[in-house]
């Protein structure tokens, strides 16, 4: 079992900046993928960026690539999502996932069934 407790959501203004944290604990060998991905009411989860833990290599969705900087500190099993810029639009729940192996590609690593541990969430509001 692994456990993935996010935190750092919270509200901003447009143009603003957050960080999001997300801290893995029990049995986390093997999980070398790290994914944070979001959700709106009414909408699927969508893959917002991923890292490998191994070497570092990081992948980003389109909407996010110049704003977003996914980074790990591997001492603290934790990993992070700087958010900079932010619109309205990256308004929504915003959830870390763990994935068995590596990333794979920048495809597949955004991919949500590609994750078997989810954290319970932490919310993230833009106002214009």
């Amino acid at each position: 079992q692994v456990q993935l407790v996010e935190s750092g959501g919270g509200s901003a203004q447009a143009g603003g900046s957050l960080r999001l944290s997300c801290t893995a604990s029990g049995y986390i060998y093997g999980y070398r993928c790290m994914g944070w991905f979001r959700q709106v009411p009414g909408k699927e989860r969508v893959g917002v960026a991923a890292v490998y833990i191994g070497e570092g290599n990081t992948y980003y969705a389109d909407s996010v690539k110049g704003r977003f900087t996914i980074s790990r500190d591997n001492a603290k099993n934790t990993v992070y999502l700087q958010m900079n810029s932010l619109k309205p639009e990256d308004t929504a729940m915003y959830y870390c996932a763990a994935r068995l192996g590596g990333c794979v590609s920048p495809v597949q690593a955004l991919v949500e069934s590609n994750y078997r541990y989810w954290g319970q969430g932490t919310q993230v509001t833009v106002s214009s």
